[in-house]
């Protein structure tokens, strides 16, 4: 982009096509072939559904094959317009794209003005291929309230080729201090005083820190490893006690930017540690509760490398896929251990039921090595993953709106089927949560995305009942760590203008602190050694009537995600004889408190005993006799 692009780009934000803030009812055109392929389907950046002749094709497309075609977009407003920018149609069977194309004005749709290279109407050059986009600006800004992009020369592919584009329109609207139009009431800003702009990889390290100097006593930086570039991946730990683990504080996370074209996520979790600091110092009461109650670990940006690139290019430029794939050209998305073939092939081929296990899956060998396909980032999850006992987590995406819950991938590879977790109960709820507090996906008046209407999944969707994700880190996290995880797409557009970031602040900030206090749902407890009291790691927590099992962590403590009911908790830990209890989980915004206190097998104790050169107990020395007596009775029959 030119130094005028950017400044004229950044003087004058999109009116909103790709971001839907321009409704479809602020679309026409001169004529198009079909519903799918109307004005509404314009947008930059839209995506087509696999089918083409479906109701969400990837572009707006004309009937008719002249210049007389134009795709209209009225601002609603008087509006100084700046530029436009072009794409091609998306499709997998279909390549249609403008070359060139004229651009006129009006105020009442009925005289129309058009844009001037000097004494000449301007003609602007268009696409090359259907998925690049390409930016114009006007020589002279006009101020109108309607806007006609009119194709003039297009792919012609013999008699096959149509006119068909995707588009965004540049610019700023007059002020309207005598209220003519009443109707542009939507709010643009937030009543929080955050830094609402785009972070390169170094701004963001810089307000991490004046976060962390402004709340030094609850904030601690760190780095879980590095890009392949050698970008640090940054972590902002939020806690009353940073660097450590408490005794029944459960560890939260948030992991944004796995895609680094999909920038909302970043942005919204730079806001939120700013957030959580400036309410935690003026007393906010929920805010200081979720601080004391809940250790927070923040990663705004997974794929330091790819958001540099979508970031250099800019918020309309980067195009749908630019800076999504590490710098090797990884999808993180797919780059985790694919534990659920794991899973699946020993159900298939195991007699012994109970010889399955149903958690804490180990990693092939084949993964693990160096010459593995894995990204340096997805490592350093991974090792982050092993070394924090997190119990709860997201992963913050973009491109839609919609939040998926595991299983991501199917079990016979079928493009799409829904395949549920033994947690498919409360993996809805996680999803419930924060659908239901997002501003914009509990619109039932919002148009879908792209091409699928998510509005009559109440916002929420199994993620294999999408589309088939086979070594996603939800899948990942369930299978081989305690924690449970579900991916938020954020917004329609993956890169939004900064204009829109205080607008989706606002959208998401209760979602997020919702999506947090459900770390506190279910219940939680220490097991430990009834003799000794000290803690028992690595004891497995079973609950009756759901195939999947936690374990306690190095001091003993655990977390076990539940809706409200009475379960049917057994805690088993090796040398020890294992103990049951029934706990019942409540509607309250906090744990129910299950407590384990094992008993130590009697052979257990006396290696421990022997070891140390302790005096054998009287209850051991009685175990001991009854079982010597039994033995020599079994030896005389």
């Amino acid at each position: 982009m030119t130094d005028k692009a950017l400044l004229v780009v950044s003087e004058c934000p999109p009116l909103g096509l790709e971001s839907l803030k321009v409704k479809d009812t602020q679309l026409r055109a001169s004529s198009y072939k079909r519903r799918g392929l109307g004005p509404h389907r314009g947008r930059l950046n839209i995506q087509s559904g696999i089918e083409d002749g479906d109701i969400y094709d990837g572009a707006w497309c004309a009937q008719y094959r002249d210049k007389k075609q134009w795709l209209e977009v009225d601002a609603r407003r008087l509006t100084r317009f700046t530029g436009v920018i072009l794409q091609g149609r998306n499709s997998i069977w279909s390549w249609d794209i403008v070359h060139t194309y004229k651009v006129q004005f009006s105020n009442d749709t009925l005289v129309w003005k058009p844009c001037m290279n000097g004494t000449e109407e301007a003609i602007f050059e268009g696409n090359q291929d259907a998925e690049t986009p390409v930016l114009a600006l006007f020589n002279t800004s006009t101020v109108a309230r309607y806007i006609r992009i009119n194709p003039q020369s297009w792919y012609q592919n013999g008699t096959k080729g149509h006119i068909c584009l995707r588009a965004e329109v540049f610019g700023c609207a007059l002020s309207d201090p005598n209220s003519i139009y009443p109707w542009q009431t939507e709010p643009t800003e937030s009543k929080d005083k955050l830094d609402f702009r785009h972070h390169n990889y170094k701004e963001m390290r810089k307000l991490m820190k004046s976060v962390q100097e402004e709340c030094p006593d609850i904030t601690r930086i760190y780095s879980i490893g590095k890009s392949y570039m050698g970008l640090k991946l940054y972590v902002m730990e939020i806690s009353d006690n940073p660097g450590k683990h408490e005794l029944g504080e459960p560890e939260f996370r948030y992991v944004a930017g796995m895609h680094g074209n999909e920038v909302l996520g970043r942005e919204l979790l730079l806001n939120l540690m700013q957030y959580i600091c400036q309410e935690y110092k003026r007393g906010d009461q929920r805010i200081v509760h979720l601080v004391k109650e809940t250790r927070i670990h923040l990663l705004p940006s997974m794929n330091p490398d790819g958001y540099e690139m979508a970031f250099k290019k800019g918020s309309e430029l980067a195009g749908w896929s630019l800076g999504r794939y590490s710098y090797e050209g990884i999808d993180m998305n797919h780059n985790f251990a694919d534990l659920n073939s794991v899973m699946w092939t020993a159900i298939e081929l195991e007699t012994d039921r109970s010889k399955l296990i149903n958690h804490y899956f180990p990693i092939p060998e084949q993964y693990t090595t160096e010459e593995a396909f894995v990204a340096s980032e997805t490592r350093a999850v991974i090792s982050w993953m092993q070394n924090i006992p997190f119990v709860l987590g997201a992963n913050l995406h973009g491109g839609e709106l919609v939040v998926t819950y595991p299983y991501d991938m199917t079990r016979d590879w079928a493009p799409r089927e829904h395949t549920p977790t033994a947690d498919e109960s409360f993996f809805r709820w996680l999803a419930v949560v924060y659908a239901s507090t997002n501003q914009v996906m509990s619109n039932h008046d919002r148009r879908p995305c792209h091409n699928k209407d998510f509005l009559r999944y109440n916002n929420i969707i199994n993620g294999a009942d999408w589309h088939n994700v086979p070594g996603s880190m939800n899948d990942f996290s369930y299978l081989h760590t305690n924690c449970f995880e579900v991916t938020v797409e954020l917004s329609c557009d993956k890169f939004p203008h900064a204009s829109e970031l205080p607008i989706e602040w606002e959208n998401n900030r209760e979602s997020l602190l919702t999506y947090m206090e459900q770390v506190h749902r279910g219940i939680k407890g220490v097991v430990r050694d009834k003799d000794t009291g000290a803690g028992i790691a690595d004891a497995v927590i079973k609950v009756d009537d759901i195939n999947h099992h936690i374990r306690s962590v190095a001091d003993g403590d655990y977390w076990r995600l539940l809706n409200p009911g009475e379960y049917r908790v057994t805690a088993t830990a090796e040398g020890y004889f294992p103990s049951s209890r029934t706990c019942q989980v409540m509607y309250d915004h906090y744990p129910t408190i299950c407590d384990f206190r094992l008993t130590k097998m009697p052979k257990e104790r006396l290696k421990e005993l022997l070891m140390k050169g302790g005096k054998l107990p009287k209850d051991l020395q009685l175990r001991l006799r009854q079982l010597r007596m039994r033995k020599g009775k079994d030896g005389k029959q």
